[in-house]
């Protein structure tokens, strides 16, 4: 979910990628009948058992073997059908039918608010230009669900908010599929291969392969779930299954420009490269130049998501004039492009140290209603991608190396206000890092002295506002995010982030303000204990959320805290790491080390991410003869200090363990 934070203002309404004041009356109204079709929160499509009956009756019906509607459905959404409510790409239910008209409203999420994606004062960003494209129309993998109620005449309203129906219509477009390309129905799973990999939407044939060979390993292991509806739902394996791969030749699909892609080869990968153009009078774009990791560590990989359909976020990567990212990754499938190479440095963390030290990879969506989901085909995609990158650059697999856009802290006290909030409470941090080969567990006992924020995501339902309107209640939604609390009391007010609200006033429950919020997999030091209530030191307080052990929120975990060194009653916080004054050389312009309007407490306790050098890479102009890293003898450690990481001086602090 991409959007900016809420204005601290209270009259005034929230800045967001969708629905701000310069969409128009036209897309309102495209907005207005999705978001009437979902259910009140709470609400239960269907009874003990329909669902899996579903894709029996489905299946038969139109000929299509069950195990294979049940893998296609379990990689779309893993059986849930999000109470009829869409998916980030206007996608419905088990099967994901999507109707995405929604995408056409809003300004390009870089466009939008005040973050500066280059994030480097010494050389501001131009603004964007004019004449952004615009979605002429949108692709057929965004409109399967107007396809699905021609061929089974189901009212497209019952398809959005019905799963059985919806499930009806997915085995209708399997079975098209499988018509379209000459080959008879069959009740052998290994016939459908071409069916599957037409199903997902891709249009050239690595993509489309990399979706069916998921489809078939799900059929080959076999899985078994309870659904977002209480139901459980069971595929058995099938281990000696082999689809006949040869019918995608058949297909049609056009072969993808995959050669010097820095991918895993279990995804689908294509080279789309972002410019580096010089646009004169000292501008250019839209990334800069570099040589890590010889010339510095790439230490974090940000995930965002980007608030437009694939065609346009393609259209605006390729834009000189506009900004870039490393790799974007496509919802319906997983399909990855990848757009500068990973030595170079792209401008999409709205902070020029993350910037400098990390690979951004954006995941199209766009918050088409205020349940909006992400597809498992992405989470898969994305997955296997940053496990790739995250070997071979040696990043650690956890929350303070891979960030979500709302992670990364503002470099200037004045920019914290205006920097982004996606991926957003939606994501599923957990899953996510289970794909990653790395689940959040617990690490020790009571006495351990950290915990692991790590909610039941289905289960965990917070009360967001402000998805549709300023004040009003988003739908009930399985949610990452923990909300926080001065006292160990429901009633009690939301802790302050005095940076996102220099002016005053308290933090509040809509969905883009992170001023109270933790999320799964980020760490804390135990501040405290009081009944079913858990404290943790936040943005220099303390703060409690909810933890009863009969469904706890947080796993009891250890590790290396810091805390100010002897003697000293607060230390200063920084956004960024970068050297001292004497570090620079003649021809470069020292950067201020500025403080953040936080402090470190003496007696507070914040877990350390790592230990890095103070680096500033100097990237002026296009002509790179001019860039330079300059490193000092400063040391910082990255902290989780609030909802966004932080960093403090190693000359500052005293490194402990978290029990000690």
């Amino acid at each position: 979910m991409r959007r900016s934070p809420t204005d601290p203002r209270p009259a005034a309404r929230p800045r967001r990628a969708r629905g701000t004041a310069a969409v128009t009356v036209a897309s309102a109204a495209l907005l207005l009948p999705l978001l009437g079709a979902a259910p009140p929160a709470g609400t239960a499509r269907d009874s003990a058992g329909r669902l899996q009956d579903a894709f029996t009756a489905a299946a038969a019906r139109y000929d299509v073997p069950r195990s294979v509607l049940l893998g296609v459905s379990y990689l779309q959404s893993r059986w849930d059908a999000h109470g009829g409510a869409p998916s980030v790409t206007g996608g419905y239910g088990p099967m994901h039918l999507t109707d995405a008209r929604t995408a056409l409203a809003g300004a390009p999420h870089h466009s939008e608010g005040t973050e500066d994606p280059r994030g480097d004062e010494s050389r501001p960003l131009p603004p964007p230009p004019a004449d952004l494209p615009r979605e002429a129309r949108l692709p057929y993998r965004l409109r399967t669900l107007p396809r699905a109620a021609e061929l089974t005449g189901i009212p497209a309203g019952r398809l959005r908010t019905d799963a059985a129906a919806n499930v009806t219509g997915g085995a209708a477009l399997l079975a098209a599929a499988q018509r379209e390309l000459g080959r008879p129905t069959s009740t052998d799973p290994a016939d459908w291969y071409a069916a599957v990999a037409r199903f997902s939407g891709a249009d050239d044939r690595a993509t489309a392969a990399a979706y069916a060979d998921d489809v078939f390993e799900v059929l080959r292991t076999g899985e078994r779930r309870t659904t977002d509806s209480g139901e459980r739902v069971t595929l058995a394996a099938e281990p000696g299954l082999r689809p006949d791969t040869a019918q995608l030749a058949r297909a049609g699909l056009r072969a993808a420009a995959t050669e010097g892609t820095e991918c895993p080869a279990t995804v689908s990968c294509e080279w789309l490269p972002a410019p580096y153009k010089d646009l004169g009078a000292g501008k250019y774009g839209n990334h800069d130049k570099a040589d890590r990791p010889a010339s510095q560590r790439i230490e974090y990989i940000v995930v965002h998501d980007t608030e437009e359909t694939w065609d346009r976020t393609l259209q605006l990567v390729q834009n000189p004039a506009y900004v870039a990212w490393h790799y974007s990754l496509r919802s319906t499938d997983g399909h990855v492009a990848q757009h500068l190479r990973t030595k170079d440095v792209g401008w999409h963390a709205g902070n020029w140290y993350v910037n400098s030290t990390s690979i951004g990879l954006e995941h199209e969506g766009f918050l088409a209603s205020p349940d909006a989901w992400y597809t498992e085909a992405m989470y898969r995609s994305s997955a296997r991608l940053v496990r790739y990158l995250a070997a071979k650059y040696r990043i650690p697999l956890d929350r303070q190396h891979i960030l979500g856009h709302d992670n990364v802290p503002g470099a200037l006290g004045s920019n914290i206000p205006g920097m982004h909030t996606d991926p957003g409470p939606y994501w599923d941090w957990q899953h996510y890092f289970t794909l990653l080969g790395k689940p959040f567990t617990a690490t020790a006992g009571p006495q351990g002295g950290l915990v692991t924020i790590a909610p039941e995501f289905a289960a965990h339902r917070p009360q967001f506002t402000g998805c549709t309107g300023a004040g009003k209640p988003c739908a009930a939604h399985g949610s990452s995010a923990v909300r926080l609390h001065v006292r160990p009391d429901a009633t009690s007010p939301l802790v302050r982030d005095i940076g996102l609200r220099p002016g005053g006033g308290g933090s509040t429950t809509d969905v883009n303000d992170i001023g109270s919020r933790v999320s799964t997999g980020q760490q804390y030091a135990v501040a405290d204990r009081s009944g079913d209530w858990t404290a943790i030191w936040y943005l220099g307080q303390k703060a409690w959320f909810h933890d009863p052990s009969d469904r706890p929120t947080a796993l009891h975990a250890s590790g290396s805290v810091v805390t100010p060194r002897r003697g000293v009653a607060q230390i200063p916080v920084y956004g960024r790491a970068y050297p001292e004054k004497g570090a620079y050389p003649a021809g470069v312009p020292a950067q201020p080390v500025s403080r953040l309007p936080y402090r470190l407490p003496a007696g507070q306790r914040y877990v350390i991410g790592g230990e890095v050098p103070g680096e500033y890479f100097h990237a002026p102009a296009f002509d790179t003869s001019g860039h330079r890293v300059v490193t000092g003898e400063d040391r910082y450690y990255g902290i989780q200090f609030g909802h966004r990481v932080a960093y403090v001086r190693a000359a500052d602090v005293q490194v402990l363990g978290s029990a000690g």
